[in-house]
């Protein structure tokens, strides 16, 4: 499993000019399902991006959490972080779970953050989406339940 975590100071989602997810404060985070990915994957990822310190503290230095700082989840399912650009110019897609099975984890994924008490929104599953967002610093990190990064 793999995901982009962006810290936002708010961001949106629509769907056919319908928002769909919007949050203030927090986390950015598109999803990416492996065809391996299991369970584990999914727990690995929630406890390691929920906890990560990408916040700062009082003296400016990134040393708080997602769970520290009460911020939100927009989480938006993109299959296209699994895409191969190494050989030509058309990226391969061989490595991402078929729909139905991605869908399953993803939706496992959010589930689990809102149960440790993250207000999480989503985008739609499959569908064409327009994603806003005012990033904060910027910070981007990249997460991976198989640590290639």
């Amino acid at each position: 499993m793999r995901a982009v975590v962006q810290r936002v100071r708010s961001a949106k989602v629509t769907v056919d000019n319908q928002i769909t997810g919007e949050i203030q404060q927090g986390f950015l985070i598109y999803v990416g399902v492996e065809k391996n990915d299991t369970q584990e994957d999914v727990n690995y990822m929630v406890e390691k991006i929920i906890h990560l310190r990408i916040f700062e503290d009082q003296d400016g230095k990134m040393n708080r959490s997602l769970m520290d700082e009460a911020g939100e989840i927009l989480c938006i399912s993109q299959f296209t972080l699994l895409g191969d650009c190494r050989k030509g110019r058309r990226p391969s897609f061989s490595e991402a779970k078929p729909p139905g099975e991605a869908d399953a984890l993803y939706r496992q994924f959010v589930e689990m953050c809102r149960d440790k008490g993250i207000h999480t929104q989503t985008g739609v599953f499959q569908a064409h989406m327009a994603v806003e967002s005012v990033n904060d610093g910027p910070v981007t990190m990249l997460v991976d339940s198989k640590k290639q990064f």
